[in-house]
Order: structure tokens, then sequence, then C-alpha cells
């Protein structure tokens, strides 16, 4: 699923995405780190998997949507 980096602390390497119908979803340093980026700027083009569904759904990757 394609979303946009919308938060990001270094300093916790969690942050938020919007997903295209601006849909907050916060992240967690796990997911971060499954993605293997070193970086996140606000407005970038992500790629995030999720587990679960609804309320309930927590994103497990993110990283850089490449074309």
């Amino acid at each position: 699923m394609q979303a946009t980096s919308f938060t990001y602390d270094p300093e916790t390497r969690s942050g938020s995405v919007l997903l295209d119908d601006g849909t907050p979803v916060d992240f967690g340093a796990a997911a971060f780190d499954a993605g293997g980026l070193l970086l996140l700027r606000p407005g970038q083009r992500v790629r995030i998997e999720t587990e679960g569904e609804g309320p309930s759904a927590r994103v497990t990757l993110v990283t850089l949507q490449t074309f």
C-alpha cells in the first residue's frame, strides 16, 4: 500500500504516514528498521505493509516507494 510520510522523529525512529484518503497511521521503530531506511522526510512517498485490519491495523514496514 502507498502512503505519504507525514512525521518522523530520528531519535525514536518512529512517526506517521498519511494514507491516500488522508487517514493518519502511526508507525514504530520496528517498522522503520524493517525497511532499511536511514532517514525519512515529510512528503516523501512510501510503501507500507500492515498487519490486521481496521482500527487495530499496525504498520510492519515502511520503505521508499520506487517507480
